[in-house]
């Protein structure tokens, strides 16, 4: 047996109509005439795919490319094909209809509807169209009309307790029902003339204006700092720059400095109790954002400016900066304080949680023990996030451990990139602020796409260097929907929810 799959010919028509009547038989043996074959392969001859067997066609996708939106979700067959002549079709729209799609009865269990729907993918992610649409039949819905409503047959079907040789084949091809359709194909008795409309989304999808995949790698840039003491403001500025020059360089989209990176600057005021020292570094924390803001314009990069003291209505938090390369400057401030952070600085817990839209995509931000607080990341994850940034500062190897293996825990929890960078070196003559551990990384999703052990990169421990990482944001969508688990997606939430309060 030779089976192939290849464009469709209008010499074809008669292997066509033959398998047509049998597929449909029970529908009265309705047919496509040769003339409306014929104008399909003039108008859009890539869209028509069939699957011969022995030279002898057996199995057909017909489809045409449609403006979806003029016609909506309320629409019927014989609207969207233009009463059947096809002159719906718009070489410039952004949706793929198909229109039929059919498997001669002697070939069914080879899989050959299977391979049409892969054909109709591969189209729709080559034409760079948003998705897969189509009016599909429920054939076995007759059987039990008289006891389901459309949608409680359909909501069966979903859960496997009822088998239709239609949806059941169309929804383990990763079609989602986006709406039911009355009156859709009339005489579609077995059907009860009711209808799914089914939809298939292009994850490449990249709008009018579409580049290559290649568009979708991020590249990140991390710094892990060495602690050291700065005479002044000046030779503090120097070392930044130094890092967001070398980094931009290296064309990096984001540079992240770790968590409270800026104490070596609490030198001049160690003879001051902690709590009142670090007030006095919150003073320098507007300026030094301001100087960030300059050099994510000048450099054209976004940088997360690792965490320094905000002091505001006489209250400290421990906040972090997103300074956009478009000029724009958005603030988090950290959510869980450690008792170290109470008991020496006084500090309090901010209380906002939220994504931030970048020109790189969505991405979360929490500060250190921030991250070992699973629902925070979760809640980002619900909001769209694709990568987690985590400035640390970790004392001993035991907080960095901490803190390692809960970022590694919310990638792969939360499908999505998680980039950690700390701080090392000792500091000597800064209260509290003794010795440093860090090992800077970028960690994974854990499955076939990704590193083995899901870590992309990982610096050297306790050394001052950067790390350039760059993260494919095509992986993540491909997991979304095609992962070997999908652990997004098979959360129970009829059972539990994450949800923020406030």
């Amino acid at each position: 047996m030779n089976i192939e799959l290849r464009k469709l010919t209008l010499e074809d028509y008669a292997d066509l109509k033959e398998s047509m009547l049998q597929a449909y038989d029970s529908m009265g043996g309705s047919i496509w005439p040769k003339a409306s074959i014929a104008k399909l392969l003039n108008i859009f001859p890539e869209g028509q795919v069939c699957i011969a067997v022995d030279n002898k066609v057996v199995a057909c996708s017909l489809s045409i490319i449609v403006e979806y939106d003029e016609y909506g979700d309320r629409h019927t067959y014989k609207l969207i094909t233009g009463d059947y002549s096809f002159s719906t079709h718009d070489a410039n729209g952004d949706t793929l209809y198909g229109i039929e799609i059919f498997v001669h009865p002697d070939f069914r269990g080879l899989r050959l509807g299977r391979r049409l729907y892969e054909a109709r993918k591969e189209l729709c992610e080559s034409l760079n169209l948003k998705s897969i649409i189509a009016g599909g039949r429920i054939p076995g819905y007759h059987t039990f009309s008289e006891t389901l409503t459309p949608r409680q047959y359909i909501d069966k079907v979903k859960a496997k307790e009822i088998y239709d040789p239609t949806l059941t084949f169309q929804i383990s091809n990763d079609f989602h029902v986006r709406k039911v359709l009355k009156n859709y194909l009339p005489g579609d008795k077995e059907s009860k003339e009711f209808a799914t409309l089914i939809e298939w989304n292009n994850i490449y999808y990249q709008g009018v204006d579409a580049s290559a995949r290649s568009a979708m790698t991020i590249r990140l840039g991390l710094v892990q700092w060495e602690m050291r003491l700065f005479p002044d403001m000046d030779v503090f500025y120097e070392q930044v720059e130094f890092f967001v020059d070398a980094l931009s360089g290296y064309k990096s989209d984001f540079i992240m400095f770790p968590e409270l990176f800026n104490t070596p600057l609490l030198q001049p005021y160690n003879h001051l109790p902690e709590i009142e020292a670090m007030r006095k570094l919150a003073e320098k924390t507007k300026e030094i954002v301001d100087r960030m803001h300059e050099y994510a314009l000048s450099y054209n990069v976004n940088i997360i400016t690792g965490s320094m003291p905000l002091l505001e209505n006489g209250k400290l938090y421990n906040a972090t900066y997103l300074c956009h390369r478009t000029g724009k400057i958005d603030e988090y401030r950290k959510i869980h304080i450690t008792p170290n952070e109470q008991k020496y600085y006084g500090m309090i817990g901010g209380d906002k949680v939220q994504v931030f839209d970048t020109d790189c995509g969505k991405i979360g931000i929490l500060i250190c023990y921030d991250v070992e607080f699973p629902e925070l990341s979760r809640i980002y994850a619900d909001q769209g996030m694709q990568i987690l940034f985590v400035p640390f500062l970790t004392d001993t190897q035991n907080g960095y451990t901490r803190v390692r293996h809960c970022a590694q825990a919310r990638a792969i929890e939360n499908e999505c990139y998680v980039a950690i960078a700390g701080c090392v070196g000792n500091l000597p003559k800064v209260n509290n602020m003794d010795i440093q551990f860090a090992q800077s990384a970028v960690f994974t999703p854990s499955d076939f796409a990704f590193p083995t052990n899901a870590v992309k990169a990982e610096a050297t421990p306790n050394t001052e260097m950067v790390l350039v990482v760059d993260v494919d944001l095509h992986l993540l969508d491909e997991l979304h929907h095609y992962g070997t688990v999908k652990v997004l997606k098979d959360r129970r939430t009829d059972l539990y929810q994450t949800k923020l309060l406030k």
